[in-house]
């Protein structure tokens, strides 16, 4: 058991027990819901790791039974790792008679946020609890209770976490990152939970680090291996409990890693080479182009927990070996020394900083002056309303035309999209708006004294502001980014070319991108040949490369059958032809 008796230590931490007054679990539980599937539903598939991931799932689960070995409509994905293929293909199979492959698949996104939400939330409570992270003790009275404590900071945390601007993106696109920081956070919590229960912790620490090297390989459990040393050396709170790391924690995480690395290197070895040499590409030195690239924008990807975050470090200065500054301390510090060991850092390695800092920053919160809490939420009140004036006049532009200036300028981002009204886009807008009024208007008027006032306007900001982007802004974002209508096109011509000939050609490609590939296989069920002597072909480039490809001697005689593209981006062409004298294999 976790003792609750008050540190005799001095504590920078100055808080009274109003102000860990309980933040309603329905407020709580609807602000995450709203963030995670604001995004899931209604969205396409978008360019790159987003429809790539999806692709993957699907090609598992309806095309090539690619489990062990990723695949995309029959082309290698030797990237990252088998985890979010397993999960979201499993649930592709599993909620198949009820929801699309889409859906279905985004459902992992949810299970991913509810692992990272849930682990960041007990381990932040584990340690907040703890006696050395208590604040000082009032004269005649009146601190917290330990638990009360605790669980303000939880709060809290799990409340920066959502407003932490680079999470966003990423714990809503069905790829790898998702699924490598769910696994980080299970383990922030695992090495959280073992100074209490350490056979239980040590069991789930094993189950984290091989989830994180299943989710996206060396680059996402290294930082928990750096971790471990510092966690469990001489004089540490830890080390008392290091048996169960050797006995438990990594057998498990060993075994499980090898269940799947094993027999995926024996039974395609061509896969598993082109796994390292993806791990080539990432780890490294970090060049000049990655470091320049890091300070540009991991400040911004971690606002506003990195900045809290090395305030804490500073003000808990003085009781660096206490758990609920060391551990979130060491991850963070292990993932910052990883960019530079990797050669062109960005979001997934920005990703393994999020847990820490916001677990580390929110212990800054009980130590701040109220001067200086007040000015923190009145810039995230400033901020955020101003952020969504402009969603709504940039929305308000883009449908009527009016401010013209700004209309034009969103226009020639959007060549060709008809803005259209939806009565049910628009009331979701109006009632998140009004609610981000009534907050900022319960913390103007009542002045709460509750630690988490400030957390929580950041929260609510960057939630309302993502729910009006996904929906006013989502068809032109959609209209942007998906390839749906390409998909459409090329099929009902390959259809169209099918009753012609009477028989069913294959397709080979040129040029042909991986993002594109999995839109055609996910969309319409488009999955090509590598064979030489197909009869028809894909071309992907920009007009004048399709001209130039046009030119190769395999496509002499070739006739158009059919051409295509995103309105939205004129350079990337699709063409399909039909060379006369190639015979279907």
């Amino acid at each position: 058991m976790i003792s609750t008796t008050p540190s005799k230590l001095s504590t920078p931490a100055r808080l009274t027990a109003p102000a860990t007054a309980k933040l309603p679990r329905w407020a709580l539980f609807a602000l995450c819901a709203v963030y995670i599937l604001a995004g899931l539903i209604g969205r396409e598939p978008w360019k790159s790791d987003d429809v790539i991931g999806l692709a993957q799932m699907w090609t598992a689960a309806f095309s090539d039974n690619a489990w062990m070995h990723p695949q995309v409509a029959g082309i290698a994905v030797s990237q990252k790792g088998p985890l979010a293929t397993w999960v979201g293909g499993g649930l592709m199979v599993l909620l198949g008679p009820i929801l699309d492959p889409i859906m279905a698949g985004r459902v992992a996104n949810i299970l991913w946020f509810t692992i990272t939400a849930s682990s960041l939330w007990y381990g932040v409570y584990l340690l907040g609890r703890r006696a050395e992270a208590q604040p000082l003790a009032l004269p005649f009275g009146g601190q917290p209770s330990p638990s009360a404590y605790g669980r303000m900071l939880a709060d809290a945390a799990l409340l920066l976490l959502l407003a932490t601007l680079g999470f966003l993106w990423r714990s809503h696109e069905t790829s790898a990152e998702p699924a490598a920081v769910a696994a980080q956070a299970l383990a922030f919590y695992a090495l959280a939970r073992m100074a209490d229960r350490p056979r239980s912790g040590a069991i789930t620490l094993g189950v984290a680090l091989a989830a994180a090297f299943l989710a996206r390989g060396l680059p996402a459990v290294a930082p928990l291996l750096i971790t471990l040393p510092v966690l469990f050396r001489p004089g540490t709170t830890l080390v008392r409990e290091i048996r169960w790391l050797f006995l438990l924690a990594l057998p498990i995480g060993i075994a499980l890693s090898l269940a799947w690395w094993i027999p995926a290197a024996n039974s395609n070895p061509y896969w598993m080479n082109g796994w390292w040499h993806w791990h080539g590409n990432v780890l490294g030195w970090i060049s000049q182009q990655g470091a320049i690239g890091t300070l540009r924008n991991l400040p911004w990807f971690l606002w506003p927990t990195l900045p809290l975050a090395a305030l804490a470090a500073w003000r808990w200065r003085g009781h660096r070996a206490m758990l609920h500054v060391q551990l979130p301390l060491a991850l963070g510090a292990a993932a910052f020394v990883m960019l530079f060991f990797t050669q062109r850092p960005s979001d997934p390695e920005f990703l393994a900083l999020v847990i820490p800092c916001a677990a580390l920053g929110v212990f800054v919160l009980p130590t701040l002056r109220r001067g200086l809490v007040n000015a923190l939420d009145w810039f995230a009140l400033m901020s955020y309303s101003f952020a969504l004036f402009v969603i709504w006049l940039g929305w308000t532009a883009l449908s009527t035309g009016v401010p013209p200036r700004l209309a034009r300028n969103i226009a020639r981002q959007t060549p060709g999209f008809i803005a259209e009204f939806s009565i049910l886009s628009i009331g979701i807008a109006v009632a998140a708006t009004v609610a981000w009024i009534a907050l900022v208007t319960w913390r103007v008027r009542m002045r709460p004294a509750a630690m988490w006032r400030g957390s929580v306007l950041s929260a609510g900001g960057m939630v309302v502001s993502w729910l009006l982007l996904m929906t006013l802004w989502l068809p032109s974002i959609n209209y942007s980014k998906s390839y749906r209508v390409v998909s459409q096109g090329l099929a009902q011509a390959l259809e169209a070319e099918h009753r012609v000939v009477g028989k069913t050609a294959c397709v080979r490609t040129i040029g042909l991108g991986l993002p594109q590939r999995a839109s055609f296989a996910l969309f319409d069920q488009l999955v090509f040949t590598p064979s030489p002597n197909c009869p028809l072909v894909l071309i992907q480039g920009s007009p004048d490369q399709l001209v130039i490809y046009q030119r190769r001697p395999d496509l002499e005689g070739a006739v158009v059958r059919w051409d295509g593209g995103r309105a939205s981006d004129l350079r990337e062409r699709f063409r399909l032809v039909r060379v006369p004298e190639a015979t279907a294999p």
